[in-house]
């Protein structure tokens, strides 16, 4: 059974960092792909970043430069630093693991961005 966890969100005014964190459950996490996506209210959940189990990412056009995800797979968890926040990064974050071929979702975690 595959759990993912999030941890971090908030409200913060614009310019401001937050770091969000991603705790998994579950074996073989080292080989699974990660990734952040997120919800804004009346919009389709969209890709924010994403790391493969080698290390490799890639990001939102929206959020090059000032988002950066990680990973640690000795505590099964991934990271998203926030930097440069901006009232339109307001939504709800979620994690997301591509396992075996199959995606699971945490429950999200609230972002609020005030200008």
């Amino acid at each position: 059974q595959v759990q993912l966890v999030e941890f971090g969100g908030g409200l913060v005014q614009a310019g401001g960092s937050l770091r969000l964190s991603c705790a998994a459950s579950g074996s073989i996490f080292s080989i699974t792909t990660m990734g952040w996506y997120r919800q804004a209210p009346g919009k389709q959940r969209e890709l924010v970043a994403r790391i493969t189990s080698g290390g490799s990412t890639n990001y939102a056009d929206s959020v090059k430069g000032r988002f950066s995800i990680s990973r640690d797979n000795t505590k099964t968890t991934v990271y998203l630093e926030m930097n440069s926040l901006k009232p339109e990064d307001t939504a709800v974050y979620y994690c997301n693991q591509l396992r075996l071929g199959r995606n699971y979702w945490g429950q999200g975690t609230q972002v609020t961005v005030s200008s």
